[in-house]
């Protein structure tokens, strides 16, 4: 009885990252940004417990794997996109852009689009194991929900428009397939010489996220960018 029990354990805490991801969309939608990266957050912290309960538990399974990635593209591509949706209605457009304004509001789901390439790809890429190629859908979505909800009154005054967001789109969704290796947070042991860059990673964050709160979360999965790319260059 018990191991029929602990063997559905993973899959409905993936399941609760599912239902979380669907409340984000619906506040992604109606343009309450803080609920909704509240909610992608939660989403988040289910899918970190969901992978480590199915190893603790030993019950991984095939549709478990496939259960995580559809719960993972609405959490963390259909809720940040709903998001990009939304500040796409908001945000001022130059007169070069007046006649297509009702049309490039739905760009914002090309985040949808490359977060499930992004995922089926991972799924089948065995070099992935113990750090990623290409940006993390999470992060992508962490990125997104903190640069809204956190710079919201910037992001729709006349310092920004919709130019910057596309362009913003386009880049972030090429992260997602691209081919940059990025390093991963997973500790094998606490020593300096194994975990350099992870270390440098977590301490420029804690300055980040004191001095700029919600927005510094966007601004960690920046310098998550910047500093794996120039790991790589240097090595």
């Amino acid at each position: 009885m018990a191991n029929c029990i602990t063997r559905h354990i993973p899959n409905t805490v993936t399941c609760l990252n599912l239902f979380s991801g669907c409340i984000a969309s619906v506040m992604a939608f109606e343009a309450k940004y803080e609920l909704a990266i509240g909610f992608i957050i939660l989403s988040a912290v289910f899918d970190f417990f969901d992978g480590m309960l199915a190893r603790l538990l030993d019950a991984k399974s095939p549709i478990g794997k496939d259960l995580d990635s559809l719960a993972d593209d609405i959490s963390f591509g259909i809720a940040p996109a709903l998001m990009v949706f939304s500040l796409f209605k908001e945000v001022h457009y130059p007169e070069m852009l007046m006649g297509i304004k009702d049309f490039m509001p739905y760009t914002a789901f090309l985040i949808a689009v490359f977060s499930a390439l992004r995922l089926a790809k991972f799924n089948i890429d065995t070099r992935q194991t113990s750090s990623f190629i290409g940006l993390p859908v999470p992060a992508n979505a962490l990125f997104w929900g903190a640069l809204i909800a956190g710079t919201h009154d910037v992001l729709i005054s006349d310092f920004f428009n919709a130019i910057y967001l596309f362009i913003l789109v386009v880049l972030f969704s090429y992260l997602l397939i691209s081919e940059i290796p990025m390093f991963s947070l997973k500790f094998k042991n606490l020593t300096w010489k194994d975990n350099k860059v992870s270390f440098i990673f977590l301490l420029v964050c804690i300055p980040l996220l004191v001095f700029f709160g919600v927005s510094g979360f966007a601004a960690v999965i920046a310098w998550y960018i910047f500093l794996s790319v120039v790991t790589i260059k240097k090595g």
